[in-house]
């Protein structure tokens, strides 16, 4: 299986770098089967049937990207270096792994300053990256990340644009909750309050789990062949009660559809063994074609990038000619891509 085999043209025009307003008019191919229907995401409700269950992840974005200053006093006096931190990962410890830009010029120990409140020591360079320590914690923490920090925008978007005040909401589910995430989980992003309701009264259940998504979910594949490729691993948890939901749905026949491949990468982690259990701590899994599902019935998911890890997981899902198809009508049609993009409801 070869990385060549989930290429494919894609004009750069149709990279969105801002969201549909309000969230639920973006557009939304259905593709049912062999069918293709063009829709838009409030009419969402027209695929969905009583006994169905949403499964969403609630995980709330942080503001990761920072700007700072190192200051060193030397031979030659005082010197300052503007340093561009990107956080990547929440250690155990309280700790950050973290992308610094210049890594060169922060030795270890060396304090950066990002807002009168909001500091953080380089305690150790490893594989290109740094462990920051930071001078607060909890509450104190997250109020001033809130302040001084940027929503961390996929490479494709920042590429074209930088963040701006918008983002802090254009950039996070309306449900957002348990604060860890680098990455949104994109599919999300559609859904405002107005649209929960309708699928609440027609009979549909959701549930909430959580995944952590990491900055390397951009990550590039680099071999030929995907299935030696190495997924980064990210935390999730599938409680007690949500586990208990999911199962409860499949027993009595109804669909379970993850909202974003991040809640159907969790799902499909906590059922490895074929039933959906309770579940906490890091995963991995790599999805692509062969793969067998055990928990989702269908997926509703943005347009992803060529040759991308995501691209290989719809393709694993409906068929790899069959995504084709649903990508080549998507172009043609000119379907908004990636992060900001539109929706495809993919029903095997």
């Amino acid at each position: 299986m070869q990385l060549s085999d989930f290429d494919f043209d894609l004009p750069e025009a149709l990279i969105a770098t801002r969201p549909a307003r309000p969230r639920s008019s973006a557009r939304l191919l259905v593709a049912e089967g062999d069918r293709i229907s063009d829709a838009v995401v409030r009419d969402l409700t027209d695929w969905l049937r009583p006994g169905d269950r949403l499964v969403l992840t609630d995980a709330r974005v942080t503001p990761a990207r920072l700007s700072g200053i190192r200051a060193r006093d030397g031979a030659e006096g005082r010197t300052e270096a503007r340093i561009d931190v990107t956080l990547l990962e929440p250690k155990p410890d309280g700790r950050w792994s973290a992308l610094l830009k210049p890594l060169r010029k922060v030795r270890e120990g060396e304090e950066i300053r990002f807002s009168d409140d909001l500091s953080a020591h380089l305690v150790a360079k490893a594989e290109g990256q740094g462990i920051l320590a930071f001078n607060l914690a909890g509450d104190d923490f997250d109020a001033a990340l809130s302040a001084a920090g940027a929503m961390p925008l996929p490479p494709y978007i920042a590429a074209l644009r930088a963040p701006d005040a918008q983002d802090r909401e254009d950039y996070q589910t309306v449900w957002a909750r348990h604060s860890g995430a680098v990455a949104a989980p994109t599919a999300s992003l559609h859904f405002d309050d107005a649209l929960l309701a309708r699928i609440a009264d027609m009979g549909v259940a959701t549930t909430h789990v959580t995944l952590h998504v990491g900055a390397g979910t951009f990550l590039p594949v680099k071999v030929a062949d995907v299935t030696t490729h190495r997924m980064h691993a990210e935390w999730g948890e599938v409680t007690p009660r949500a586990a208990a939901e999911i199962a409860a749905t499949k027993a009595a026949g109804g669909r379970v559809i993850p909202i974003g491949t991040t809640a159907l990468r969790l799902i499909e982690s906590a059922a490895r063994d074929g039933t959906i259990r309770p579940w906490r701590g890091e995963t991995d899994i790599f999805i692509y074609p062969g793969f067998t599902f055990h928990v989702t019935d269908a997926l509703m998911t943005n347009f992803h990038l060529p040759k991308s890890t995501l691209l290989m997981l719809v393709s694993a899902l409906v068929g790899h000619d069959r995504i084709r198809a649903v990508y080549d009508h998507a172009v043609s049609a000119q379907y908004r891509f990636f992060s900001y993009g539109d929706a495809s409801l993919l029903i095997p």
